[in-house]
């Protein structure tokens, strides 16, 4: 029997980096907690502390096919998310956003449930307005080879609005901006798991292009309290929300602050820069602070402590 309050919540990519962190954090707050994943890039291993827990569920589902559960909100987080993995297999990775959006919001629109969208900055392409605003359309290229995930994205927000206007399905999507933090996959080619692996093996920091480029980064803790909040925010409130942390650095001073804080030997090397990698990414979160009341509390300096540590734990170091 549930308890008082308590809710059924069906996370899809619920074993992933970000999905086992909110798996971690509604357990917490009392809710039964379904966990679902199909193991492409999500780990057992990221939700194993978890198992233990009688109101934590486990199951292996791929969201490109039809699901049939009894929940009362749906977190939709599945889909490959750094370049590496998004581009192993592009077919599949836009099938995950459009067919996935597609049986998860038919799915909430069956059994009533509320439905949350994880989305992305990649929706602005490589922008022409900076920073990003969530009235900005995007500057996109439709044919490259990060089409996939940029123009999947984009077509499950589509997805989302068109079911939420013709069925009055009650949604939520945040548009996430660089995340980091304990349990990011080793080997997923985003520049914080990156560069954090290169200087603790003493290995020479790889940055694409000449390291001018800007990113924001965001500690996971704070991203996971923005969605909690999205989620029980009036239903009249849709978003999309930028979700990150406004305070824009290069890629070389994230390297110059990793290798400080291992105190590593590594040197830095440059390689040129992949094929419609954007310039800069940077939220606007006027819209996050006025309707949930949120702003991201932890630097990056507090944030690549505990980041660090989970590397370092990891590699056996």
């Amino acid at each position: 029997m549930k308890e008082t309050g308590s809710k059924r919540i069906a996370i899809t990519g619920g074993a992933g980096f970000l999905g086992s962190h909110l798996c971690e954090r509604l357990l917490s707050e009392g809710h039964e907690v379904l966990c679902i994943d199909n193991y492409f890039t999500g780990s057992k291993e990221n939700v194993r502390p978890l198992l233990d827990n009688p109101r934590f569920e486990m199951m292996r589902h791929d969201v490109t096919f039809p699901l049939y559960i009894e929940v009362d909100e749906i977190y939709n987080l599945a889909c490959p998310a750094s370049p590496i993995h998004y581009q192993h297999d592009p077919v599949q990775t836009t099938k995950t956003s459009v067919h996935g959006a597609i049986n998860m919001l038919g799915l909430a629109k069956r059994i009533k449930a509320k439905i949350f969208q994880a989305s992305t900055s990649e929706v602005y392409g490589d922008p022409l307005v900076h920073p990003q605003v969530e009235n900005y359309w995007g500057h996109v290229n439709p044919i490259g080879v990060r089409s996939c995930y940029d123009e999947g994205k984009r077509c499950a927000e589509t997805l989302f609005f068109d079911y939420h206007r013709q069925h009055n399905l009650r949604i939520k999507i945040a548009r996430i901006f660089n995340t980091y933090g304990p349990n990011m996959h080793p080997e997923d080619g985003r520049v914080v798991s990156n560069f954090i692996v290169q200087a603790l093996q003493g290995k020479p920091i790889t940055i694409y292009g000449d390291g001018t480029q800007s990113r924001s980064f965001c500690y996971v803790n704070d991203l996971i309290d923005v969605f909690v909040l999205l989620m029980n925010s009036s239903d009249d409130f849709t978003g999309p929300v930028n979700t990150g942390n406004p305070h824009e650095f290069t890629i070389h001073e994230l390297a110059e602050k990793i290798i400080k804080q291992i105190g590593s030997k590594s040197e830095i090397v440059f390689k040129p820069l992949p094929e419609d990698d954007p310039q800069q990414r940077q939220p606007d979160i006027t819209l996050a602070k006025e309707k949930l009341g949120w702003e991201p509390k932890i630097s990056l300096d507090e944030g690549l402590k505990p980041t660090i540590e989970y590397f370092d734990s990891l590699l056996g170091n």
